[in-house]
């Protein structure tokens, strides 16, 4: 298992359980191209949950893409707000427990690497699949950033991928404080902040597209001097409040270039029920807080 990088809609496609048709593309993205029998469930959540839950989800998609071979997009909110952990970034060290606890301020450790993120109002989204059908994991990174870039092009904002830079240590501030390579920019400001994971087969990648909330309040968190910011609102970016839903269709536009069947899939209950094995262990502050 390996760490990589930092890092109101019930209906998408309007057609309830209806089948998004595949279209071509004459510049198919898979670098397999036999890979196009492939099953997506896209999982448009608006009603925010807390992290532990969030967290809890995206690790069970992950194990059932590399138990059952099948794909997930999974777009979602947090509620109450909360500041996340990567997997093995040093938060005793980096952050002022005491003041997160007096404020109030909920906290998670992702399942994935990378540096802080604080979730307000945002739109994560959540990609869980073999990662034989993008070829590799900085295919998969490349792809998922190049669709949501085109994706938030619809709305009016130019967005950039990032060029290749030196590598940040894990301890050197939060994930929009810079970037490595491959991220989404807009005005030469870090918009999109992603972390992935790979466990077998199947990978995990999700990130925050910025929606009106910037990261300032890391710096209040951090122990010692925070690096200076580097991120930018898409509510900055484009000179206007875009709201979940409008970011969220925007990107399902986009998604069914990637190929194969596309369908919105597992209800509630059924999410609930995979969360559950997984729960418990993001619910813990020991896990939250072990390093």
């Amino acid at each position: 298992m390996a760490e990589w990088r930092d890092g109101g809609v019930t209906d998408l496609s309007g057609r309830g359980d209806a089948t998004i048709p595949f279209r071509h593309s004459a510049n198919p993205p898979f670098l397999h191209s036999a890979i196009q029998d492939v099953s997506w469930s896209l999982l448009p959540d608006p009603a925010p949950h807390p992290g532990w839950y969030n967290m809890a989800l995206d690790q069970a998609l992950l194990e059932r893409a590399e138990r059952a071979g099948e794909g997930f997009v999974r777009l979602y909110a947090w509620a109450p707000w909360c500041l996340s952990f990567g997997r093995h970034e040093p938060a005793r060290r980096r952050y002022d427990r005491e003041r997160i606890l007096a404020l109030g301020i909920d906290t998670v450790r992702r399942p994935t690497g990378g540096r802080a993120v604080w979730h307000a109002r945002e739109l994560t989204y959540a990609v869980a699949a073999p990662v034989s059908w993008f070829g590799g994991l900085d295919a998969a990174y490349r792809l998922v950033h190049e669709t949501l870039a085109r994706a938030l092009g619809r709305l009016g904002v130019p967005a950039t991928l990032a060029p290749r830079a030196a590598p940040v240590a894990i301890g050197t501030g939060a994930c929009f404080a810079s970037h490595t390579g491959g991220e989404i920019l807009a005005r030469g400001r870090k918009l999109v902040g992603s972390a992935q994971l790979r466990k077998g087969s199947a990978f995990l990648q999700h990130g925050s597209v910025l929606l009106e909330d910037d990261q300032r309040l890391l710096a209040r968190l951090t122990l010692g001097g925070a690096p200076p910011r580097h991120e930018i609102t898409l509510q900055d970016a484009g000179g206007r409040t875009t709201a979940f839903g409008d970011v969220a269709r925007a990107v399902s536009a986009e998604l069914p270039e990637w190929g194969g069947t596309w369908r919105e899939g597992i209800g509630p209950d059924e999410a609930g029920a995979l969360a559950a094995p997984h729960l418990a262990q993001f619910q813990d502050p020991d896990w939250t807080w072990r390093r």
